[in-house]
């Protein structure tokens, strides 16, 4: 076994470059080459977790399997390996210092002053090598978050320098990623942006090992060989990085200009056969040639957006290529949803997922789209807070419950269909106190989701509070929607159902979260194929 090596992935220049899409393309070709990789994410805000964040702000909040709410780089990290993630693989700023205030006030440095250089900064390299540490990987990649000169980021890049000289530049490398912006005005690239974050790196003592550029345009020789002259690397480890048609593109234009080479080589790494990517090739081909199209509507209230919804599109995406289909995703924004504009709206969709979220707003417009696709036999995927609506609109419109709700949005509703699990009525704190992480599920065997499955028991991902009030089970299941999801230990409501329609099911789980590119989650594939069945 080889000792664990990491791959440290900065940015430089401005955000939202996509490091954590670099960090995972190299990860795969790593993956495809033997090597046992991992990938975690620093993120310097000061929240223990993304969990109490509004989506507005910071897009999807994600959830592991151990129930960890984790920034959503994660879930395209999961995407890309095909492999499961965890606490570890997730650390705030704000869970370090919770962490050693909470040794000081144990006493724990004994009289000691704190600092942010030893106490902060041990605590960092701590977390980074807790997954080097279980001997499970050979390579961990760590993106930090945000950008070089952020005050939030430095001590994380002190920490990487305090690593790279205990380990040594043969276990411990960086790789900075920044953007050559283009003039059009000179019709010039220009490298003095890079120049720049570089040197501001290397002020906090950290030289860059490779440079992952991003570019509207080709790189030249000669701009290559500018960048490496001012920024301290080889020409070889200055790596091109065009704008991709997709994401899923980019492990292929990052093993044309042999990033993984130069990471191996730097790390004295036995170098293996070229990865093929076979299986990953496949998924795009298909993807890429598409045989038909479907529309499908997402209905939500964080629309405008879309990374608020960011497992959901590519689980679409992923269950579009299984099906060799285009899906089109029309967003719609269900607090603009009324019983007067629902037909035009949901004009030539295929299908209807409603989805995720939190609090009264735009619910009345999530229960008229559920309303008008069971009336109308269009194929309907409720997710979580969209499972919780259709029960609503059942019971408001097929048993007659007219003041049915939920007691999140009503406290006082006769009829709380939905009510705060009981596990939670005592809880006080908001962050990290849902249900949360994976939950079995058993199906019914005569259910659509047992043949969807092929399995009695399943394990899915849970982000909620509410849940299905058991003093109306007999009520719906006489009027017609099954529950055929069941929970084993607590009997909690995880699927419902409409037998008697093409495709109606609802979920209390994500499972979102579980469809990756090499295994695409059934119940959208399912899903997706009822829609271009219906078209």
């Amino acid at each position: 076994m080889i000792q664990t090596k990491y791959v440290f992935v900065t940015g430089g220049v401005t955000s939202s470059l996509g490091k954590g899409i670099i960090a995972a393309s190299l990860a795969k070709l790593l993956q495809e080459r033997g090597f046992k990789v991992t990938i975690q994410k620093l993120d310097p805000y000061i929240n223990i977790d993304p969990g109490t964040l509004n989506p507005y702000e910071h897009g999807e909040c994600y959830v592991t399997d151990d129930g960890a709410e984790t920034d959503l780089d994660l879930g395209h990290y999961e995407r890309f390996l095909n492999t499961p993630t965890s606490q570890a693989n997730n650390v705030t700023t704000g869970r370090i210092y919770q962490s050693v205030i909470d040794k000081e006030r144990r006493g724990d440095f004994l009289g000691k002053t704190v600092q942010v250089i030893p106490h902060i900064t041990d605590e960092i390299k701590h977390r980074i090598q807790l997954l080097g540490n279980t001997g499970k990987f050979d390579i961990v990649l760590t993106e930090i978050g945000g950008t070089v000169g952020d005050i939030e980021s430095l001590p994380y890049v002190e920490a990487v320098r305090q690593l790279q000289w205990e380990m040594g530049s043969e276990n411990a490398i960086v790789i900075h990623l920044t953007l050559i912006p283009y003039l059009a005005t000179t019709g010039e690239l220009k490298t003095k942006p890079t120049q720049h974050s570089v040197k501001m790196l290397m002020q906090s003592g950290v030289s860059p090992n490779i440079l992952v550029c991003r570019s509207e345009h080709p790189l030249s020789d000669d701009i290559k060989r500018k960048l490496a002259l001012f920024c301290n690397v080889h020409e070889d480890e200055v790596i091109e990085a065009l704008d991709a048609e997709t994401i899923y593109d980019v492990p292929n234009l990052m093993l044309k200009e042999g990033l993984d080479i130069v990471v191996i080589k730097k790390l004295k790494l036995p170098l293996s056969d070229t990865p093929k990517l076979l299986k990953w090739n496949d998924f795009l081909t298909k993807f890429k040639n598409p045989k038909s199209t479907v529309t499908i509507a997402l209905v939500g209230k964080y629309v405008e957006l879309h990374d608020a919804y960011k497992s959901i599109s590519e689980a679409l995406i992923h269950a579009g290529a299984t099906n060799e289909v285009r899906v089109v995703i029309k967003w719609i924004h269900s607090e603009k949803l009324t019983p007067k504009n629902v037909t035009k709206k949901l004009e030539g969709v295929h299908g209807v997922i409603v989805a995720p979220g939190f609090g009264e707003r735009g619910i009345e417009g999530k229960i008229e789209a559920i309303r008008y696709v069971r009336e109308n036999n269009i194929p309907f995927f409720g997710i979580c807070l969209g499972m919780q609506m259709a029960v609503i609109e059942f019971a408001r419109h097929i048993l007659g419950l007219k003041d049915a709700n939920s007691t999140e949005m009503n406290t006082a509703t006769k009829f709380p269909v939905i009510d705060l699990m009981e596990s939670q009525k005592n809880i006080t704190q908001m962050g990290g106190t849902m249900r949360l992480g994976a939950w079995d599920c058993k199906l019914d065997k005569t259910s659509k989701a047992y043949k969807i499955y092929k399995s009695e028991l399943i394990l899915e991902r849970h982000r909620h509070r509410y849940e299905f009030n058991d003093a109306f089970l007999k009520a719906f299941n006489d009027a017609g929607m099954k529950t055929t999801g069941i929970n084993p230990k607590t009997g909690l409501v995880e699927i419902i159902e409409l037998p008697n329609h093409p495709w109606f099911i609802g979920v209390q789980y994500h499972p979102e979260y579980k469809s990756t590119v090499l295994n695409p989650h059934p119940l959208f594939v399912a899903f997706v194929k009822a829609s271009l069945d219906y078209k």
